[in-house]
């Protein structure tokens, strides 16, 4: 299947996420991303902070998030969250954006490559190259930490509120990265309209 066609069909494809769309701090870089000839995207998340529930199976699949949002989070709904824990095992996660884009050649790759750490997306890679050359694209301001087991909390207030402070600042550095990104695809695209 020729590269065209393979985007054509990727991209009228139904969006199949829990949320179902794309997160409002990513859509226009993935809308530039797709106007390229030579790029689409195939997954996308901007960055979030989350809680999750997880199982005593180890299983992935039966993993729960208690809260998840794509935008800073304060305490006060953190901390709501909590009151109703029974016997779980939670985690307070904060994730930087994820973005995984299908690209033409290997050289196509390697430029949306050295654009993404060039905007400070430093642990990107060419993820696969067989049937589909991948490059995933990721930031490094993450972190994820336990703060109940068998529903007991073991976190106090104030170390909470610590979490979420450092959470809602690296969503911050995240947001300035994709906002370069955001620059940087736009004067790729530029040349290639000027050249075409």
């Amino acid at each position: 299947m020729d590269f065209e066609k393979e985007k054509k069909d990727y991209l009228n494809k139904i969006d199949k996420s829990k949320k179902g769309s794309i997160d409002k701090e990513v859509k226009q870089l993935v809308g530039c991303i797709n106007s390229l000839p030579d790029y689409y995207t195939t997954s996308s998340c901007s960055g979030r902070i989350l809680l999750i529930k997880r199982p005593k199976s180890g299983k992935k699949c039966d993993v729960e998030f208690l809260f998840s949002k794509h935008s800073k989070a304060n305490f006060d709904e953190i901390k709501n969250k909590l009151k109703n824990t029974q016997n779980d095992d939670l985690w307070f996660r904060q994730e930087s954006m994820i973005m995984h884009v299908a690209c033409r050649t290997i050289e196509h790759a390697q430029k949306i490559l050295d654009l993404s750490n060039n905007a400070g997306f430093k642990h990107s890679g060419i993820i696969t190259a067989r049937k589909k050359i991948i490059v995933e694209i990721i930031g490094s301001e993450q972190f994820d930490t336990i703060i109940a087991k068998n529903g007991k909390i073991f976190v106090d207030d104030s170390y909470l509120r610590l979490l979420v402070s450092e959470a809602n600042k690296k969503l911050e550095i995240n947001s300035r990265k994709i906002r370069r990104f955001y620059k940087l695809v736009g004067v790729l695209k530029n040349q290639i309209v000027r050249s075409s």
